[in-house]
């Protein structure tokens, strides 16, 4: 994997590099194979002239190379979605405050990326714009070799492209959303490092919606420290920072659902990094969380995605049959079940929720983290759940595999980050730290102790 943003940005500053050459690089590599899909929209001309300002490289991000989920508004530009259904809508007047954010502190912004239509999986497949294969870092020994693995597979979603491009090194920083594991998701699944905020923490104004509730904007990287550094900008705040070693963190082992169905390699790659983590002095005690089996029921009505989705798209749908028809079918049928809820259930949803989020907050005081696999399997090959009926009941079960876990984070209002923990003979596989809401210092300062333990 390239160097992060970090080491580059010292590279710039003790002109080893340039940000022209920096820049170039990483729109040949936007441009190869290994990005295939993975763009939607490339603005090299404007990352070029970014990366040229004068005093770029005294900025935080140095003229560094950054991607934009195709949800966020940048002005001139048509925020699509991943959709055909808003091509026609007016260009953003002005970018949105993530956007806005990444500008300020340096970023080049070098194009939108592929993503789940609408955000609505965690699969990462898109009938209307193609679907890039995922990074398997086991195939890049050498310059010009072949990037993918012999079979392609998912990169996961619904932040699908912004994974590749951090992935592949065509960006330093893939600014995404998270609403059920649509940073974390496609983390693990190209070996990169994924962190959920607080939901509060970074305005979602001039970001497209799945769900109100639960959406969070946040960013895909290739270390911790570029995670950190991410946040701060996009959270406009500094971390509180701690060099405080494993041995002074208690974290729980997540049990109950979380270590279910677990793929040979993610159960293999889990129990080696629990042992690193324990080899590096931290306790580590396991937890039932037999709160998180309640979800089940307290969602049965279709949660917070379906419903808030549908209030978003039923001006669309009320336009008739030829618009439905232009909509992924997947997706379709999951913003349509939102139309059955009504008001007293929503209601109680959120009731529901709130009362759910202090039983667990309770559950999990002593604990400094929690860990888990961020997903219970590794990317399924393309072809598995490529779009077509015959394949649905291979999508929607890798689907619901793939968000079971990082969802129960959002659910809780919480904060979370994947690391990548495979070896190199490996396919990618995640390990997920995870607290309540606003443990978000905490729980970096223990990640960049884990990345340490975790390195192979």
């Amino acid at each position: 994997m390239r160097p992060d943003l970090i080491s580059t940005r010292q590279s710039l500053l003790s002109q080893q590099s340039h940000p022209a050459t920096e820049i170039d690089h990483c729109i040949a590599v936007a441009q190869s194979d290994a990005c295939r899909a993975a763009f939607v929209q490339p603005t090299f001309d404007a990352a070029r002239a970014a990366a040229a300002q004068p005093g770029v490289v005294d900025t935080p991000l140095a003229g560094l190379s950054v991607s934009v989920k195709d949800l966020f508004d940048v002005e001139g530009q048509v925020s699509k979605a991943g959709s055909t259904l808003l091509a026609d809508h007016a260009p953003a007047r002005a970018d949105c405050p993530a956007v806005s954010r990444l500008r300020a502190a340096g970023g080049a912004l070098i194009g939108r990326t592929h993503m789940v239509e609408f955000a609505f999986s965690g699969v990462g497949v898109n009938p209307h714009f193609g679907t890039p294969a995922a990074w398997d870092g086991r195939y890049d020994q050498v310059a010009g070799a072949r990037i993918y693995g012999p079979v392609p597979r998912v990169p996961g979603g619904s932040s699908s492209g912004a994974a590749v491009s951090v992935a592949t090194g065509a960006a330093f920083i893939g600014l995404g959303s998270d609403t059920g594991g649509s940073i974390r998701i496609p983390a693990a699944l190209n070996g990169i490092v994924g962190f959920k905020s607080t939901a509060r923490l970074v305005p979602t104004v001039g970001a497209i919606p799945l769900s109100s509730t639960l959406d969070t904007v946040c960013a895909m990287t290739r270390s911790v420290r570029d995670a950190v550094l991410a946040h701060e900008i996009l959270a406009q705040r500094k971390v509180l920072r701690n060099d405080a070693p494993l041995s002074q963190y208690r974290i729980a082992v997540a049990q109950s659902g979380f270590l279910d169905n677990l793929d040979s390699t993610v159960a293999k790659a889990f129990e080696r990094a629990l042992q690193r983590l324990r080899d590096a002095g931290a306790t580590l005690v396991n937890l039932p969380l037999a709160e998180v089996r309640e979800l089940t029921t307290i969602q049965a009505t279709g949660g917070f995605s379906a419903v808030e989705a549908y209030a978003w798209h039923r001006p669309m749908l009320a336009r008739g049959p030829s618009i439905r028809s232009t909509y992924d079918p997947r997706v379709l049928a999951r913003i349509e079940r939102g139309a059955q809820m009504r008001a007293f259930e929503y209601m109680e949803l959120v009731e529901a929720r709130r009362a759910w989020i202090a039983k667990m907050e309770l559950a999990l005081l002593g604990f400094d983290a929690v860990v888990s696999p961020t997903v219970p399997i590794v990317a399924p090959p393309i072809a598995n759940v490529a779009p077509g009926v015959a394949r649905d009941d291979a999508f929607f079960h890798a689907n619901g595999l793939l968000l079971r876990n990082p969802s129960v984070v959002n659910m809780l209002d919480g904060c979370a980050i994947s690391l990548p923990c495979h070896t190199a003979d490996e396919l990618p596989v995640g390990l997920m730290l995870w607290h309540a809401a606003l443990h978000d210092d905490s729980l970096l300062n223990i990640a960049l102790q884990a990345e340490k333990a975790l390195q192979f």
